[in-house]
């Protein structure tokens, strides 16, 4: 399998992404990534009628999916949820995360060629490892290679490991999708019970999630894994990329490698760094920190 991404002359946002898989071409033109518009976010009982928590979305990193293209539907829920919803498009100072509730980092990328070099810097790792901390909440949502590397030197601070590569399951798979595409459901026991999957209700209680493409995580001690990864499940583990030029395109190809073992390892999962820690979680393939009680659910 490979992994080819073409960028033009111009900047970085100005990306066109071809994806191969055997005989598969998806051709994803320049822009914003699309969304489902279909999608219903109305919410019919809010948790936050009125002055609800701020949650922050980082946009400044060359984000895959931002709050107008493949995350609006997100957005949109949140809102109707009640939450205020700011967005930062430049590197991350402690001006932004003032009066915040929980900091997203959606599917950053870095900036060379392979997009695989740390997408944060030094100084803005520390900056959110301070803001954890003291209080914040981070909700770290990566995919496949190249998103994992280029996060995973922020998830090393607080005891996150990156798969990198992709995530298999001969078995629990969604057959007509292919074996990348992952089920966790309440029926073959790998949705585990965690209040971020129970809900407020009977109507929020989700029984059913399904993944694509993902990498693997490994949370700290104390972790919590509600999609966690079957006995059977494998992760392959992305080769060295091999980067072409043409005029002003790049060109990069990956092979993933040998499928090996992903017991014990999950797509979701859930940690605090002190007692009482509170969170919200939207999907797969994620990792989150909370240091002291949120208005979210918690265990």
């Amino acid at each position: 399998m490979s992994r080819n991404r073409f960028w033009p002359p111009t900047a970085m946002d100005g990306l066109k992404v071809a994806l191969a898989s055997a005989a598969l071409l998806i051709v994803l033109g320049c822009g914003e990534q699309p969304y489902d518009s279909r999608f219903n976010s109305q919410v019919s009982d809010p948790a936050y009628p009125a002055d609800g928590p701020v949650i922050l979305f980082d946009e400044g990193h060359r984000n895959t999916h931002t709050t107008t293209s493949g995350y609006k539907p997100l957005a949109d829920l949140l809102r109707n949820d009640g939450y205020s919803v700011r967005v930062v498009h430049q590197a991350l100072s402690p001006g932004d995360l003032q009066g915040v509730a929980v900091l997203v980092l959606a599917l950053a990328r870095g900036a060379n060629d392979t997009n695989d070099e740390p997408a944060y810097s030094e100084a803005e790792r520390a900056l959110v490892d301070r803001w954890v901390r003291a209080g914040g909440s981070l909700l770290l949502i990566t995919d496949h290679w190249p998103y994992g590397a280029a996060v995973s030197s922020l998830a090393q601070r607080f005891g996150i490991e990156m798969g990198a590569g992709m995530a298999q399951d001969l078995t629990h798979h969604d057959p007509e999708r292919g074996d990348s595409h992952l089920i966790f459901s309440v029926e073959n026991g790998l949705l585990r019970d965690h209040p971020i999957v129970r809900g407020r209700n009977s109507a929020e209680h989700v029984r059913r999630v399904l993944t694509f493409t993902g990498q693997t995580i490994r949370g700290p001690g104390g972790a919590v894994s509600f999609l966690a990864l079957s006995d059977e499940a494998t992760e392959r583990p992305p080769g060295p990329p091999r980067v072409e030029r043409a005029g002003g395109d790049v060109r990069v190809h990956m092979e993933y490698g040998e499928p090996t073992a992903a017991a014990g390892r999950a797509q979701a999962s859930r940690s605090r760094l002190t007692p009482g820690g509170r969170s919200f979680w939207p999907k797969q393939a994620c990792c989150e920190h909370s240091a002291q009680r949120r208005a979210f659910p918690s265990a």
